[in-house]
C-alpha cells in the first residue's frame, strides 16, 4: 500500500506567535488524538477552511460523525495569523472570471459578500465575538505606477450591475487612514477588519457545540488511503470514509498538488497601542487598507490604537518545504517597519511591539482550487486562497462539503472544482531560482515605483514571470 505522507508542522515558539494568537492566549482545548478511533469524515487542519467545512456538513447532514486532527491547536496557522482583513471576491473578480467565466465569478463575488453578513450576524446574535467592524476596505495607490490597479475589477463589477466601490480622492483617503502618501483608489463599504483568532477560536467552539470531534496537538503523520482511509499521529489512528485535507501550505508535501502550489510567506508586525497619536493624524476608524505594489502593504488599525502592518511576497520555499524559519521572519520586522515610516512618517517613534511570518498557499491563478486526490475519489483538498480567506473559506466549505456527500449541486460543479484547468509550476530547482529571481526583480520595482522611478527594463521583463501578486 502507498501510505501519502504530509508536511510536519514546525510549532511557533510562543514569543514567535502572532499578535492575534498572544492576544487571547490562545491555547488548545481539546485532547489529541489516542487510540484506535473511527469518524465518517476526517478533517485535516482546524483553521478556517478546515472549520467551515466541517459546519457545512453539519448543515447540510447532521448525522454524519466529523472528526477535525489539528497539529497545534485552532487557528494557530495561517488563519490565526493574517493581518485580520475582511473583503468580498469582487476586488478579484477578473481573476476568478478568468478561472470560471463571469457569471459563476460574480455569483461567488456576490456569496462572500453574504458571508461578510453572516459573519456580522455571528457577532450580533453573541455566537462569535470577533471584534468585526465593517468601516470600510481602501484598496489605494500611492504611486503612478500603481494608479488604476482596480480598474479591471471595477469595470468588471459595472458591467454584471454591481455598485460595490466607490471613488476615492487624496483627501477621502487621508481623513480616512491619517495618511497622505496614498492619494487615489477605491472603497468597498461592506468591508472592514477582524480579529482573527478570536474568530478561529470561536468558530472551534461553535463546531463543539455542534457535536464535531476536535482532536488538537494530533498531527497526521501519514495517511493510509482506500475505500476506508486510515490516519496516524504519534498516539492514535483515525479510520474515516471520507478524508478533506485543509492544510493550508502544508499540502505542498504532496507531489500531485504541488505541482500548481508554491509557497511564500508573509511577514506581519503589530506596534504598541498609541490610540493619542493616532488620533492626532486623523486615524480613528477600521477600515482595512492595501496598497497596489506588487508586494502588497496590508493594513488596519485595532480599535484600542495598535497598528497591524503587514506585507507579502517575502521568503520563497524550496519545494515547498518549510520550517521554522517561517514562522518568524530574522529581520524581525525592520523592513515593514520602514515602510510604515514611510506611510505614516509622523510615527517615527512608534517601535515593533510584535513581529510574525507564516506561510502563505498560492497557486498561479490566484483563485482557489478543490477537488479529489487522483486515483483516491474519497480524499478531497481545498489550497491556494493566497493570504485572502477570511469571507472565502466558508465558500470553499460549502464547496468541499458538497463535495465530500458527493450532492450533484452548483458547488461540485463549480469552475472552482478540479486542477485540470490549472497551471502546472516549473520543476525544481528552476522553480525556486526563478522564483528568487522573480521576487528580487519585484523588490526593485517596488522601490522605484513608490518613489516614481523608473525600474528599468531588466527588471520589469524578469518580473512579467510572476505567477501571481505576492
Amino acid at each position: 500500500m502507498t501510505h501519502l505522507f504530509l508536511r510536519q508542522p514546525v510549532v511557533a515558539l510562543p514569543a514567535g506567535r502572532s499578535f492575534w494568537l498572544q492576544d487571547i492566549r490562545a491555547e488548545r482545548i481539546t485532547p489529541a488524538l489516542a487510540g484506535e478511533n473511527h469518524t465518517d469524515v476526517a478533517i485535516v487542519g482546524g483553521g478556517f477552511t478546515g472549520l467551515w467545512t466541517a459546519l457545512r456538513i453539519r448543515e447540510l447532514a447532521p448525522e454524519t460523525r466529523i472528526t477535525i486532527l489539528e497539529a497545534d491547536f485552532c487557528g494557530s496557522g495561517a488563519s490565526g495569523r493574517n493581518g485580520g482583513q475582511v473583503h468580498s471576491w469582487f476586488a478579484e473578480i477578473d481573476q476568478i472570471a478568468a478561472v470560471t467565466g463571469v457569471e459563476e465569478a460574480a455569483q461567488l463575488c456576490r456569496e462572500t459578500a453574504d458571508v461578510i453578513a453572516e459573519l456580522a450576524l455571528l457577532q450580533a446574535q453573541g455566537v462569535i465575538d470577533m471584534d468585526l467592524r465593517l468601516d470600510g476596505w481602501l484598496w489605494t495607490a500611492s504611486s503612478k505606477a500603481q494608479e488604476g490597479a482596480w480598474d479591471r475589477a471595477a469595470a468588471m463589477c459595472q458591467s454584471i450591475g454591481v455598485d460595490c466601490f466607490e471613488p476615492l480622492s487624496a483627501g477621502d483617503i487621508s481623513r480616512r487612514t491619517g495618511s497622505s502618501v496614498s492619494y487615489a483608489g477605491i472603497t468597498e463599504a461592506k468591508a472592514g477588519s477582524i480579529h482573527p483568532a478570536k474568530l478561529a477560536h470561536g468558530l472551534r467552539q461553535f463546531a463543539l457545540s455542534r457535536g464535531i470531534t476536535i482532536h488538537e496537538g494530533s498531527p497526521v503523520l501519514k495517511i493510509s488511503p482506500g475505500m476506508r482511509c486510515v490516519l496516524h499521529t504519534a498516539g492514535g489512528s483515525l479510520g474515516a470514509s471520507k478524508v478533506v485535507l485543509a492544510a493550508n501550505a502544508w499540502l505542498s508535501a504532496l507531489a500531485e498538488l504541488r505541482r500548481h502550489l508554491y509557497v511564500v510567506s508573509s511577514e506581519v508586525i503589530a506596534t504598541p497601542e498609541v490610540p493619542d497619536q493616532l488620533h492626532q493624524i486623523g486615524w480613528r476608524d477600521g477600515a482595512a487598507i492595501c496598497d497596489s505594489q506588487h508586494h502588497v502593504l496590508y493594513y488596519q488599525r485595532t480599535k484600542p490604537g495598535r497598528i497591524i502592518f503587514g506585507r507579502g511576497g517575502g521568503r520563497i520555499a524550496f519545494a515547498g518545504d518549510f520550517g521554522a524559519a517561517f514562522n518568524r521572519d530574522p529581520d524581525r520586522g525592520r523592513q515593514n517597519l520602514r515602510e510604515l515610516h514611510r506611510v505614516y512618517p509622523e510615527l517615527q517613534n512608534v517601535p515593533v511591539a510584535y513581529d510574525w511570518s507564516g506561510p502563505i498557499d498560492c497557486v498561479a491563478e490566484h483563485v482557489p482550487v478543490f477537488g479529489h486526490l487522483r486515483g483516491h475519489p474519497n480524499i478531497f483538498y481545498g489550497m491556494g486562497f493566497n493570504g485572502t480567506g477570511i469571507a472565502q473559506t466558508p465558500i470553499g466549505g460549502r464547496i468541499l462539503a458538497s463535495l465530500v456527500l458527493e450532492r450533484k449541486d452548483r458547488w461540485t460543479e463549480s469552475g472552482l472544482v478540479g486542477l485540470e484547468r490549472r497551471m502546472s509550476l516549473p520543476r525544481e530547482p528552476i522553480r525556486y531560482l526563478g522564483a528568487r529571481l522573480v521576487r528580487r526583480a519585484i523588490s526593485h520595482i517596488n522601490a522605484a515605483e513608490v518613489q516614481n522611478r523608473d525600474p528599468g527594463q531588466l527588471a520589469r521583463w524578469i518580473a512579467r514571470y510572476k505567477p501571481g501578486k505576492h
